[in-house]
């Protein structure tokens, strides 16, 4: 068992009420979750302040507090320790707790708007194929080698991280690809962790709910790489106007990746089909079964960071050309109809237009492209009619619908994204709240060799109204609806 004291080592403390020296049992900031000799770090929420839990956390057992502001009243028996950020503070805590798993392990950082997904898990895959034990911190899932565990968020709190990186430090794992999000490293749960490298993938318009400010929402993402230590690697997307910025202050080696400039690592699309298109990465031609420009940057981030992390190079081609779409990431069936149907996460206005540029490009134009596309609820409203419009100027038919409302009207959503399709689309949009329903009615307008492509939740296998969640898998969906319009 660890001392209080132990697993302060890092924190930045204002004020100390009691002993350090006591024994702690387990690190919590959910006060359900405390026992015995537990200690309680009173974590300020969106929505609730973990402060208000304090007396809950003693009555249960808790033998110290963590907190960024010291009650009036304080019980002699526990120790209170006043922190400039408990977010932080809670960061350090896990990962002494755990004895620094992150340090006995490659660790990378993926971070970016779009690719996060598709690069850590196709790193995961290719580190598997190359015979390595290896983890995954992703949206989708988190993987310890071979062990699968459930996630509900990008980048899951500091406790989860080091809990699982210990796992995988048990399990043997020499690699682990985790995607940080911009929220992850505001709320800084990657404080304390040593990565190997980190990754910049692009940056566009999202999240600017919670950042309010685009310039702010670059910054956040910046700071991962503020953060790198000098033996680390930077690996950064220098065609997107904001590759550079995420380098200015890093102290790791840079190394930069790129389609359209002069770059470190460079690819050209020389052949783009719906089963793959063939690359040339540097000087090296490759088959790859992920379609389209953006697969295109994915495929070179995770050929360079094979060869920064020391995969040989011909074994590394090798292994890309093996690998597979990520679950709801243009994911496709061609039906018994010879309709084309695609599944993709796309929910910001650069994904949705990357997904759409590539299905237009592959098209020979006489087939129609209707897109089935929603807006989150409870998120960036201002991103809304922006999706709107690209789905109506780019689709032959656009229908908007529900992907997951939250705590909003799915129809005041809607009229959002209608509010940006121009006069002379708005004939080809149609609005259809229930999603079922609405993929449903792209089935049955779809003819021969159409192309259907439904946008915003990919992977997610349900949709979230009012605090519940009910089964809702696109994918299977839109398989059993034009199977059923065949037979």
């Amino acid at each position: 068992m660890k001392t209080l004291k132990d697993i302060l080592f890092g924190v930045s403390l204002t004020a100390v009420n009691g002993s350090t020296a006591v024994e702690v049992n387990s690190v919590c900031f959910d006060s359900r979750a405390v026992d015995v000799d537990d200690v309680f770090v009173a974590i300020r929420g969106t929505l609730t302040d973990g402060h208000e839990f304090i007396e809950k956390a003693i009555e249960l057992g808790a033998n110290a507090i963590i907190c960024e502001e010291l009650p009036k009243t304080m019980d002699s028996n526990v120790t209170f320790v006043e922190v400039k950020n408990a977010n932080e503070a809670l960061a350090f805590m896990a990962s002494n707790f755990y004895d620094n798993p992150s340090k006995n392990l490659k660790l990378v950082g993926v971070t970016g708007t779009n690719g996060k997904t598709t690069v850590s898990s196709l790193l995961y895959q290719l580190f598997k194929k190359a015979g390595f034990k290896v983890g995954l911190i992703s949206t989708i899932k988190i993987m310890v080698d071979e062990t699968e565990y459930p996630t509900k968020h990008t980048t899951p709190d500091a406790l989860t991280i080091n809990h699982h990186l210990d796992l995988m430090t048990e399990a043997g794992v020499e690699f682990c690809f985790m995607e940080v999000s911009s929220h992850g490293i505001h709320q800084k749960r990657t404080k304390g962790l040593v990565f190997e490298g980190a990754i910049f993938t692009n940056l566009s318009h999202d999240h600017l709910d919670y950042h309010k400010t685009f310039a702010e929402y670059r910054d956040t993402k910046k700071m991962l790489f503020d953060e790198l230590g000098k033996n680390a690697f930077a690996l950064s997307n220098i065609d997107d106007k904001n590759g550079e910025v995420m380098m200015q202050n890093t102290k790791a080696k840079k190394h930069t990746y790129a389609l359209k400039t002069y770059a470190d690592y460079r690819a050209q699309i020389l052949e783009n089909q719906f089963d793959g298109q063939l690359l040339k990465l540097n000087d090296n031609e490759l088959w790859s079964r992920l379609i389209g420009d953006f697969n295109a940057y994915n495929m070179l981030a995770i050929y360079a960071t094979a060869e920064l992390l020391g995969l040989e190079k011909l074994e590394t081609l090798r292994l890309l050309s093996e690998l597979e779409n990520v679950d709801g990431r243009f994911q496709y069936f061609i039906s018994k109809e010879k309709i084309t149907a695609i599944v993709d996460y796309a929910h910001t206005p650069d994904a949705l237009k990357n997904v759409l540029e590539t299905i237009n490009t592959l098209r020979t134009g006489n087939e129609n492209v209707i897109t089935v596309v929603g807006c989150g609820g409870d998120r960036d409203r201002s991103k809304r009619p922006v999706m709107g419009y690209i789905a109506s100027e780019m689709s032959n038919k656009a229908i908007f619908t529900s992907d997951n409302p939250r705590s909003e009207s799915p129809s005041a959503i809607i009229e959002e994204m209608e509010a940006g399709v121009e006069m002379q689309k708005k004939q080809n949009v149609l609005s259809i709240e229930n999603r079922d329903q609405a993929i449903k009615t792209a089935c049955q307008l779809a003819l021969a060799k159409d192309i259907i492509l439904v946008a915003g939740k990919g992977h997610e296998t349900y949709q979230e109204t009012n605090g519940k969640r009910i089964d809702f898998d696109d994918f299977k969906i839109i398989r059993n609806h034009l199977d059923s319009l065949n037979k």
